[in-house]
């Protein structure tokens, strides 16, 4: 020890990363192969270990130093660019060309869609800020493909390569897409944009003029914005190059000053007569636009599962090292019930998105699939992006002021929790959406009915719930009580999954969750659960 040393540093946890993130997640492997993924699984492990290894430290420097706005080049000329640090190209390099944006169309065969959300979900617990033009890249290209003239734009945005340069899309192998749809004045009431779109003397070809208030990932190549046309609320394409290889005339006024996601660009933009062309028909832009929405959503689901994930296990690697008041941590009896509590959590999380995740895959082909994927899309986007901010608190928490502090990795984690439960729609715009959805579309409650139907008696916890809320499917609620119906239908939703999966925490689940009495904070546990069992499956020793 230094003669001038005032301490010895002991106590201390080693560095959490590098992990191998799918070596590490039983319940992500487990779900993979439940719902449909497992010839995928060798690309899956390749992600993994990547993005436990590498891309940490990338993500520091992509929050470090974030986005800047370059309105103008040096001799005046108007560029509208974003310019970021280089740790997050190659993020997205990584990402893109390990198919976290475009397997699911690239290679569309079953299991494609299980595996781009593993992958999605692997990504987020890293660097979830570039999430977003990924999900976004993702989610764009079945609308795209809608037109023929734009499949060149649907191919490029699924292809394997990233090329973060600001040039012509003719010119570049793959690109990625962002969208433009809420305004100052509606926000989520797109029905009440204001921005134009003029017809053009080419079929199809419209000049928009107007703004948006959230203009997602503004260094895209494309977006999907809705704008007015004669015919009603309409989707368009607007590419940041005009075809004719001059900039369009969409104005990056600012960056917006975020809570979190640092790593990403969000901004305002004005349309000065912004080239674009048309997708799907005048007045039918919501519509055309609900397919990109129903996937985006899905994705936010696998993102605060994904934070979920990461938060627990590095909240459990804390206690497993921390020793206090003579002994560690993780043999406190209350700190394990707290842990165990998130991994209970957690593990639900996991188990719901991957479950809507192959209820996707397999939409195309099987009609009480996609109507589950309808309905649950929007259960889970509420409840599970609802859950993730308070979750991620309480790891904090498991790892006392070092938690708060941000190289610790969890105050990242904190600030990004509750994006995923705004974007996309807020949680009354989803609880909203189940309400209509039963009301609309009745396959959508058979759908849960039958998912209910087969996990009915093998939990008496889930058996009273079942009885109490199935017949309120067809009699309805009330507006203003559709977050505890919604929230309800959720938890039975979870519960039915991992009784089915013969989950080994399943009964555990269903005690904490469905039965009355329990606490309304993490670890507030009024039953018995097998914490060994919980916490055995969180990290490998």
């Amino acid at each position: 020890m230094d003669a001038f040393a005032t301490h010895e540093v002991f106590n201390q946890p080693p560095p959490f990363f590098p992990r191998d993130l799918w070596a590490d997640d039983a319940a992500l492997r487990e779900a993979v192969a439940r719902e449909g993924g497992q010839g995928f699984a060798p690309r899956l492990a390749a992600y993994g270990a990547l993005a436990g290894a590498e891309l940490p430290a990338l993500a520091d420097e992509a929050h470090r130093d974030r986005p800047r706005l370059c309105a103008y080049d040096r001799y005046g000329h108007r560029i509208d660019q974003v310019a970021f640090h280089p740790a997050y190209h190659r993020i997205m390099q990584a990402a893109i060309e390990h198919g976290v944006a475009g397997l699911s169309w690239a290679q569309p065969e079953p299991g494609a869609h299980v595996a781009r959300a593993a992958l999605s979900y692997l990504h987020y617990q890293v660097e979830p800020g570039s999430s977003c033009p990924l999900t976004m890249t993702h989610a764009a290209v079945p609308v795209l493909r809608q037109v023929p003239a734009l499949r060149h734009w649907a191919d490029k945005a699924q292809a394997f390569a990233y090329d973060g340069s600001d040039r012509p899309m003719a010119a570049k192998p793959g690109i990625t897409l962002g969208m433009g749809m809420t305004e100052k004045q509606g926000g989520s009431d797109v029905r009440a944009n204001t921005t134009r779109a003029e017809p053009l003397a080419v079929p199809g070809e419209y000049a928009l003029v107007g703004h948006k208030w959230f203009f997602s990932a503004p260094m895209s190549d494309g977006f999907l914005v809705l704008a007015q046309a004669a015919g009603g609320l309409t989707c368009f394409l607007l590419p940041r190059w005009r075809p004719d290889g001059s900039r369009n005339a969409l104005r990056l006024r600012r960056l917006k000053d975020k809570l979190g996601d640092w790593s990403n660009a969000s901004s305002e933009v004005e349309f000065e007569q912004a080239w674009a062309q048309r997708i799907g028909e005048e007045g039918r832009g919501v519509a055309t636009i609900l397919e990109m929405v129903m996937l985006t959503r899905l994705d936010c689901m696998l993102g605060s599962a994904g934070l979920m994930r990461i938060a627990l296990a590095q909240a459990l690697h804390h206690a497993r090292h921390r020793r206090a008041f003579g002994r560690p941590l993780l043999q406190q009896p209350l700190m394990r019930s707290v842990l165990a509590d998130l991994a209970l959590e957690a593990e639900a999380a996991i188990a719901f998105a991957f479950r809507v995740a192959g209820a996707v895959d397999r939409a195309g082909h099987d009609a009480q699939e996609a109507a589950y994927a309808r309905i649950a899309t929007a259960l889970g986007k509420y409840w599970i992006c609802k859950r993730a901010p308070a979750f991620a608190n309480e790891a904090q928490e498991c790892l006392g002021g070092a938690g708060y502090v941000e190289e610790s990795g969890l105050p990242r984690l904190y600030r990004q929790a509750p994006l995923n439960s705004i974007w996309e729609g807020s949680g009354n715009i989803q609880c909203l959406d189940v309400l209509r959805a039963l009301a609309r579309e009745p396959a959508t409650a058979q759908a849960l009915l039958a998912e209910w139907e087969a996990a009915r008696g093998l939990d008496p916890a889930f058996d009273a719930a079942f009885a109490a809320l199935a017949p309120r499917l067809s009699a309805g609620v009330a507006e203003a009580q559709a977050r505890f119906f919604v929230e309800r239908l959720a938890l039975l939703a979870q519960g039915a999954i991992l009784l089915r999966a013969g989950h080994p925490l399943a009964g555990d689940w269903c005690r904490t969750r469905l039965a009355a009495g329990g606490g309304a904070t993490y670890g507030a546990l009024a039953a018995a659960v097998d914490v060994d069992a919980a916490l055995a499956r969180v990290l490998p020793d």
